[in-house]
Parts: C-alpha cells; sequence; structure tokens
C-alpha cells in the first residue's frame, strides 16, 4: 500500500469520528496507544492483517526508540506482506503463542487441578517500556491465560475467588493493591492493563474485590475506600450538568431528571486489538458515521459482553450495535453495590457525610433503577434503550445482578427467580441470553461470572434450590470438559455441555475466571464434582 493510498485511510478514520472532539481527554488518554504511536504503520500492519490475532501487534515491544523505527519505516517506499513482517519483528518483540497451561494427564481432582493453574497464570511485576502498551504493575498478578497476557478487570473479581478459596491471600492483597495503583494513575481501572485499553473500563466489581481483602488494617480500608470514591466520580462524571434526555461519557439523565448510568468508551476510533474487524463493520453501516460505530464497538468491550444480541438494534447484526443507547440492568446494579459499600466502608470509618450522601446515592439508584429497568407485568429486569425511551425485550443473565448486589426486594427475587428458570435455565448451566445469534455472548454459551452472579443473587434471597440446580449443572458441564480433555475454558456451551464458541477470537484455556468460580463452587456444592 502506497502512503498517500494510507494516509487517505487513516484520514477516512478521522473523518469517520466527528463526535471524538466533543468529550475531553481524561487523564488515561495522556498516555498514547500503539495506534497514537505508530500511526500509519499500526494502520498497515493490521489492515493487512500480518498476525493471524490483532492483538499480537499490540502487545509487541518495541526494540529500539520508536522514532527510529517510524524513521526506518518511511525510509521505505513501500513493503511487500513478507518485507513488513520481517521489519515488524526486526523491530519489535513480537509474542508468540502463549502455550497453553498443561492439561491434567492423569485427570487429578478439579481441586487440585486448580491449585495447580495458579503459579502458571501468576505474573510478576510489570515496568513500562516506551513504545510499548503494557501498563506498570507494582505487584504480582493473576491473568486470564491464552492471549490475554495482562491483568483484566472483571475477571480478576471471578478469580479471586477462587485464590481466597485456595486460602492464596497474598495473591487477593496485590491484585486489589495493583487496581487500587491504576485508580491512583489513571483516575479509574481500564479494560485490562494495556495503554489501549485505557479509554474504557469495564463491570466495576473494585468494591466486591475490596470485600474479598482483609480490613482489619484500617489505615489500608480507608485508602481503598477513598478509591472506591473515586472510581464512582469516574463512573459518574458529568451528572451536575447533564439535562434530562441526554448523555455525557458515562451518566445518562432520564425524562424525570432521575441519573443511571450507562457502557461508553471516551474514544470513537477502532479498537486497537481488532482495528481491523472495527474498520471491516464500520464500512458496511451506511445510516450513522463510522465514529458512532465504533465508540459502540469500544463500549460493547466496556460492557465485558462482546458482544450480544443485547446491544444490537435488531438483535442480530453487529452492524446496528448500540450500546451507548442502552442503560444496562447490570451495570447499573454494580454501581449500586459500589454506593452501598461506600456508605458501609464511611460507616466503619464513622464518616456520617460520606453515609449520608452515599446511602441517599444508592436510594435513588435503586428507584430508577425500579422505574426504568424493571419489568413488573414479565417479573424481570430489562435493559432500557433511552434515546427510544423504550425497554428492550432482551431477557439475559443481567436479570440476576440486582439480586447479586441486594438491590431487589423480596417480591421481585421471588419473579426473576422464576423467570431465571422458565428462560435462562440450560442442561449445563445459566444461560446467557435466549437467542442464537454466533457472538459469544449469547445462547448457547454460558460463562462463568454469570453463574456465579446468579448463584450468589439468588442464595442472597433465600432461593437455594434454584441457586444449586444451576451450580450443579454448570460444575458438572466444566467436569466433563475437564475429564474429556483435561482443560479449563473461557466459555462453555450449556445447552450441550461442552466447549463454547462464537465471538472474534479462537476459544481460550487456562482460564482464570472459569477457575476461579469453579473452586468456589466446589466449596458449595461438592457432590456436583462426584
Amino acid at each position: 500500500m502506497k502512503h498517500d493510498t494510507l494516509l487517505a485511510s487513516i484520514a477516512w478514520l478521522a473523518l469517520a469520528s466527528p463526535t471524538l472532539a466533543q468529550i475531553p481527554a481524561p487523564k488515561a488518554a495522556q498516555v498514547p496507544s500503539p495506534a497514537d504511536t505508530y500511526g500509519e504503520l499500526f494502520h498497515q500492519v493490521q489492515m493487512r492483517k500480518l498476525f493471524p490475532d490483532g492483538k499480537t501487534f499490540v502487545d509487541a515491544t518495541p526494540r529500539r526508540p520508536p522514532a527510529q523505527i517510524l524513521a526506518a519505516y518511511r525510509a521505505h517506499a513501500t513493503f511487500t506482506d513478507a518485507e513488513l513482517k520481517r521489519f515488524v519483528r526486526a523491530n519489535f518483540a513480537v509474542p508468540e503463542s502463549a502455550p497453553p497451561p498443561p492439561a491434567s494427564k492423569d485427570r487429578t481432582t478439579l481441586k487440585a487441578h486448580i491449585a495447580a493453574l495458579w503459579p502458571v497464570l501468576t505474573r510478576p511485576p510489570v515496568k513500562a517500556v516506551d513504545g510499548g502498551s503494557a501498563l506498570p504493575l507494582d505487584k504480582p498478578f493473576v491473568v486470564p491465560g491464552g492471549r490475554f497476557r495482562e491483568m483484566y478487570y472483571w475477571d480478576s473479581y471471578f478469580t479471586m475467588l477462587g485464590l481466597a478459596a485456595d486460602g492464596r491471600h497474598e495473591a487477593v492483597e496485590n491484585m486489589v493493591d495493583d487496581f487500587g495503583g491504576l485508580i491512583d494513575r489513571y483516575g479509574h481501572i481500564p479494560n485490562g492493563t494495556r495503554s489501549y485499553y485505557l479509554s474504557r473500563s469495564q463491570p466495576p466489581f473494585y468494591f466486591a474485590m475490596v470485600g474479598l481483602a482483609d480490613k482489619t488494617d484500617k489505615a489500608r480500608f480507608k485508602a481503598r475506600v477513598d478509591l472506591m470514591r473515586r472510581e464512582h466520580a469516574f463512573w459518574m462524571d458529568g451528572e451536575m450538568t447533564v439535562k434530562p434526555g441526554q448523555a455525557w461519557r458515562r451518566v445518562v439523565a432520564l425524562p424525570d431528571g432521575a441519573i443511571l448510568n450507562r457502557y461508553a468508551d471516551d474514544r470513537s476510533t477502532p479498537r486497537d486489538e481488532s482495528y481491523r474487524e472495527d474498520v471491516l463493520t464500520a464500512r458496511e453501516v451506511t445510516n450513522r458515521p463510522a465514529g458512532d460505530v465504533f465508540r459502540d464497538l469500544r463500549s460493547g468491550a466496556e460492557s465485558g459482553w462482546d458482544y450480544s444480541s443485547r446491544w444490537l438494534a435488531d438483535g442480530k447484526s453487529l452492524k446496528t450495535i448500540q450500546v451507548t443507547s442502552i442503560v444496562p440492568v447490570d451495570l447499573n446494579s454494580l454501581l449500586y453495590g459500589l454506593e452501598t459499600a461506600i456508605a458501609a466502608g464511611c460507616a466503619d470509618l464513622a464518616d456520617q457525610p460520606c453515609v449520608d450522601d452515599f446511602t441517599g446515592r444508592a436510594k435513588a439508584r435503586r428507584a430508577a433503577i425500579d422505574a426504568y429497568l424493571w419489568d413488573a407485568p414479565r417479573g424481570l429486569y430489562l435493559d432500557y434503550q433511552w434515546r427510544d425511551r423504550a425497554r428492550l425485550d432482551h431477557p439475559s443473565a443481567a436479570m440476576l445482578y440486582p439480586l447479586f448486589v441486594g438491590a431487589a426486594g423480596p417480591d421481585q427475587a421471588k419473579a426473576v427467580a422464576a423467570g431465571a428458570r422458565a428462560l435462562l435455565l440450560a442442561p449445563g448451566g445459566l444461560r446467557t441470553t435466549t437467542v442464537s445469534t454466533g457472538q459469544q455472548w449469547d445462547e448457547p454459551n454460558g460463562w462463568a461470572p454469570l453463574q456465579w452472579v446468579a448463584v450468589s443473587g439468588l442464595r442472597r434471597y433465600g432461593e437455594d434450590a434454584l441457586a444449586g440446580d444451576i451450580g450443579e449443572r454448570w460444575l458438572k458441564t466444566v467436569v466433563r470438559e475437564y475429564q474429556a480433555s483435561g482443560k479449563m475454558l473461557e466459555k462453555y456451551d450449556v445447552e450441550e455441555a461442552k466447549a463454547g464458541g462464537g465471538g472474534e477470537y479462537p476459544l481460550q484455556d487456562g482460564f482464570g475466571w472459569t477457575n476461579g468460580v469453579t473452586r468456589a463452587l466446589l466449596d458449595l456444592y461438592p457432590q456436583a464434582a462426584q
């Protein structure tokens, strides 16, 4: 590709993102991503698909200063694919495909296998390298596994459940400290610990991580409560100025003035790690600016459910993605959980003004959840399309989140349990949604974090029978695959109790959150592994 054609393509991307300038650059945006640093070189490597996985190049580490690499690149008029790949390998340490964690050959007990995986998935502290994408971390941490070489936000809470169950309390404390360091450094917890993830967060589980950690050291606990308040401020940025019927960053002002939240990445460009895929998706959309499509794709990644029929206007095609137009049940439930955790933490610290503030915030959020996300006739929590002022008929496992954080009333919890049993209970665990689209966060896939949210939430409200049914079915699915392959997988097909599929990348094994949830569920339902 000649430079003029390449630069024209980059110019198209810039023009396709007219809303980017409307959002002020947060502190994290001052850290350049690989796309920012390597410009036309980055564009060419990703669009030519020199590596099968778009995440490979963005995780590479430069062998010399980026300016020297770019100067050498620009000294050539054109590159064939083979020449460009040689250039990249000469100038970058390119990560090879991570070897999968060892499968258990002798099929030791599942608990023993999970315990043996923790050291395999643990990584040492990280120092940032100029021109590289890895963010600095001060303490060791556990990665999900496979292509996921760094620490991820919401994954880690579910991983930590297993670490705690196995008595690895130092590992839990280290990861809570690392996440706190991210809030301190960037003002929020990014999707993962790479520069290209800094423009977005993920489902806010930090308060739940703090709930797993030690609380006897009052100074450390106070620092963590302060960090929770800072994270809350990140999610609520703009709440004082946004007008009814409008949104700003991650806050949405509803018609009656109530404030709820949405997922909304701060950038409107293709994701660095899925650059080619996003460019090709946007080119197929003719009825709205490409920048809006890019932001919605990025925001779907912020949701953790990348991707799902929940986010698709037609319920089928990624081209109709509308994440930023949706007020999601799970996000607002977690923010209710964060607000109640802050209020409780401030009560322990005898900070009454803080208690009053966050108790009031939680009460207001619960009222707004009931007004906009609770469908009383159906007995379900459903997402809300705030632009159209309509509740979305997309039942999903997100309906269990209000139970997980205690935001549901007893009658609501009973109705949700009935709805979950009727709509979501599959032979191998809890369905993610009720439709099959080929997206990985849809039927037939089931995911470890959603099993835990459901089991924990149902048990909280005394719905022990359904909780046990879900937990035992899920464990039997995991055990069945473990006995067949010796592996712990990222996701499972809960219709046929086998390995899952779909999504933008091959099925990964390892796998942090599956290990964590499985280990925690084994303590609750040991008979399921027999």
